[in-house]
């Protein structure tokens, strides 16, 4: 993995500062199903036939659970040059600074989750732009879509999921204070592409392994 060195030199601080939190919040994605939500019975892990991975099949009615990644759709808002940020009332990583963003819901298309998420963690009215990087967090078994946005007015606030919201200057950005990686690399994208006056699509994936978060650019 190739990173420009300002990128490399806060990244390796992000690392030391995240690994405890990040293998605390992944362990919560490796619980297991125990029950089937169709009849109520056990269910096992096994390889059902005709496939080729371990599945929950209940012992039961032989329902075939499929676990897929989780979408978390977002944005960065953009207002005079300046970046809307949310610092986050709830866990995980409670007091550090995001972009709004959240998991889909059913029936919505990931740009209306993006613009969703504006107005509930931020009350802010954005205009979806275009696709700007796309995270795989492998370990969480999720998907980080983010969108270059801009915002429509200052009539913006702080949601119920957020303890403050604010506009920031590319230099007032609290770097060190940044909730996730996926949200560092949106950032950190975004600005690049702004000073390059290009918008560009940016693919990044992120593991746990072995006691050490893994990065690889695509």
């Amino acid at each position: 993995m190739s990173l420009p060195q300002h990128d490399a030199i806060v990244m390796a601080a992000e690392l030391l500062l995240q690994s405890r939190a990040i293998h605390g919040l992944l362990s919560r994605f490796q619980s297991r199903m125990k029950f089937c939500s169709v009849c109520g019975h056990t269910v096992e892990s096994l390889v059902p036939p005709g496939d080729h991975r371990p599945r929950f099949v209940c012992t039961a009615c032989s329902t075939v659970h499929y676990e897929n990644p989780r979408i978390i759709a977002g944005c960065v808002p953009e207002w005079e040059g300046k970046i809307l940020l949310c610092k986050r009332a709830i866990e995980p990583r409670r007091g550090f600074w995001t972009i709004p963003a959240g998991f889909m819901e059913n029936g919505e298309a990931v740009q209306d989750a993006a613009s969703r998420e504006a107005v509930e963690e931020a009350l802010a009215n954005v205009e979806i732009g275009s696709l700007l990087s796309v995270v795989n967090v492998l370990r969480a078994h999720q998907v980080h879509m983010t969108f270059r946005a801009r915002l429509l007015d200052t009539d913006f606030g702080v949601g119920e999921e957020s303890l403050e919201v604010g506009l920031y200057d590319e230099s007032e950005i609290p770097w060190a204070d940044i909730a996730f990686l996926s949200v560092e690399f949106a950032l950190r994208r975004y600005l690049e592409d702004r000073r390059s006056g290009v918008e560009r699509l940016h693919f990044r994936d992120i593991d746990y392994q072995e006691g050490k978060v893994t990065l690889r650019d695509r």
